[in-house]
Parts: structure tokens; sequence; C-alpha cells
């Protein structure tokens, strides 16, 4: 799948520490690089969100969990149970950050181009998340770069689970 000039413009700007609203397979989410502290902390204070909540971060793959320092003999111990979930609507808690692998083939090719993403849902603390592109409007106007649209989604945020360390999984949403 090649990415065409609309979707060039927004891995354009989210690699220039932009942020945006795009559709997930779960909910819309206001994404930014997960290595970029500006696009970070923008979406903090648009978000009004507590600085002390992590945000979700997504993925193109496996091997970007890496990135962010998670060790092959982790990543190697957990994969069974990581590829049943993923991609899919579950998040999971590796070193205290939460991932996703999402299905959805637009936002991974995004992932590829721009590396792994922060991905809060689409609203302030607070308030509902956006279910379309006006809601998310409505609640953030041009304090955002660019609105992606996905139609209306309508469904609950990530299953939030975490691995123990004996191999259990502890489901905490």
């Amino acid at each position: 799948m090649s990415l065409n000039l609309k979707y060039k413009k927004i891995v354009g700007i989210l690699k220039k520490d932009g942020i945006g609203v795009v559709p997930t397979d779960t909910l819309y989410g206001l994404v930014g690089s997960a290595f970029s502290k500006k696009a970070i902390n923008r979406i903090y204070k648009i978000k009004n969100r507590n600085k002390k909540k992590k945000m979700i971060v997504l993925i193109s793959s496996i091997n970007d969990l890496k990135k962010f320092g998670i060790s092959n003999r982790l990543i190697c111990a957990n994969e069974r149970i990581l590829e049943k979930v993923w991609p899919g609507k579950v998040s999971v808690i590796l070193n205290e950050i939460a991932f996703r692998l999402p299905a959805k083939k637009l936002l991974i090719e995004i992932l590829k181009k721009t590396g792994p993403l922060v991905a809060p849902s689409a609203n302030p603390e607070g308030k509902k998340p956006a279910k379309n592109i006006k809601e998310a409007k409505d609640y953030f106007g041009d304090s955002v770069d660019f609105y992606l649209s996905g139609g209306t989604l309508k469904s609950a945020p990530s299953t939030l689970i975490k691995i123990e360390k004996d191999g259990k999984i502890k489901k905490l949403r």
C-alpha cells in the first residue's frame, strides 16, 4: 500500500512535532510522535490531561518495542501472548508503557513512516471521546495540525492488559 499525497502530508506533519486527530481501530486518537517532547506536551496541554497519566503508544510491529528499551528477552518471553492479541484492540503494558499494534492497515502504513505515536483518545480530560471529526473539531478547533476522518466510531476503548512475571495476563480495563 502506497500512501497518497494527503497521507504523505500527514506523515510530514507528524515527523515535524505536529499533532492531529486520526481514527484508530477503537476511537479517534489525538496523535503525535512518541519521541517528540514538543508533540507530547502539546497533547497534554490541549487535553488538559494530568501529566502523571501515561499515554498509549501505537506501534507498527513488535520490533518497535525495542525503540523503547524493551529487551529481546522480554519480547520473546511474551511473544506468544503478543501474537494472539495483536494486531487488534488490545493494549499491552510492557515496562510501564501501554503499547498497541492496531489492525487498521492505513494506520499501520502511517506508523511505518512516522514511527511510534502516542494516541490518547480525542477528548479533553473528563469529556466523552469524540465519535467523529465534527466532535473532535468542537473540542480542539485549530489547536491541532490536522484531522483525518474515518467516519463515526462507536467502539469502546482498547482492552488494557498487563503480563505478569509468571506469564499470567491481568486485565486492567
